[in-house]
């Protein structure tokens, strides 16, 4: 990452922005399966070490900062231009900036690089992919299986708010198939579960 435009610093304004603790949680489970997805082009690529952490870095950043002004400016109107104007002015990365705005697909700005694409992908499904584990008895995300995603993507009913669609043109744009793609992102978030609160267990 550029000096200073670290994960921990794209963690704090997510905060700063928002209050909704399930907005938070949201925002950090697509920047864990987003990130997931740059380790694995890092490593399609021969990065490695630091070279192929930075890479990453801009995959992480992008899932939290994407949706930052969604709960101050939520009409299409505003989101997510306000952000995006208020990180340019801040200097990060271009590359983060534009896989925000295509990850809108109002926004005028289509995906074009593997960053847009994984944001756009990870960006409905994680969402979904936290809705599946909290159904659970349990409530963890360990006991979600791929099988049980795409039974619950057919139950209009479920999660009424998340596009099937873009789920699906999401793992189309990555070029590997909807089953796939789920798994890649429930072993990014199981991976991740106690920090995303969906271990199960006495968690709030």
């Amino acid at each position: 990452m550029s000096e200073g435009f670290t994960r921990d610093r794209a963690l704090l304004l997510l905060h700063e922005w928002t209050e909704s603790e399930s907005l938070r949680k949201y925002g950090l489970a697509v920047s864990v399966c987003t990130e997931a997805y740059g380790w694995r082009e890092a490593a399609r690529l021969g990065l490695a070490g630091a070279e192929a952490a930075d890479f990453a870095g801009h995959y992480a950043c992008a899932g939290l900062l994407h949706d930052m002004d969604y709960e101050r400016h939520p009409s299409v109107e505003e989101h997510p231009f306000v952000g995006v104007a208020h990180l340019r002015e801040q200097g990060w990365p271009e590359v983060v900036l534009h896989a925000v705005l295509a990850h809108a697909d109002y926004s005028g700005v289509k995906p074009e690089t593997h960053l847009d694409k994984a944001l756009f992908a990870c960006d409905e499904l994680a969402g979904f992919l936290t809705a599946c584990a909290l159904v659970k008895p349990t409530k963890a995300i360990t006991d979600v299986e791929v099988a049980g995603v795409k039974k619950k993507m057919k139950d209009k009913a479920f999660a009424r708010a998340v596009k099937r669609e873009d789920m699906t043109a999401g793992a189309e744009l990555l070029g590997i198939s909807l089953d796939e793609h789920v798994a890649n992102c429930l072993l990014a978030m199981q991976e991740r579960a106690g920090e995303l609160g969906l271990a199960g267990g006495n968690e709030s």
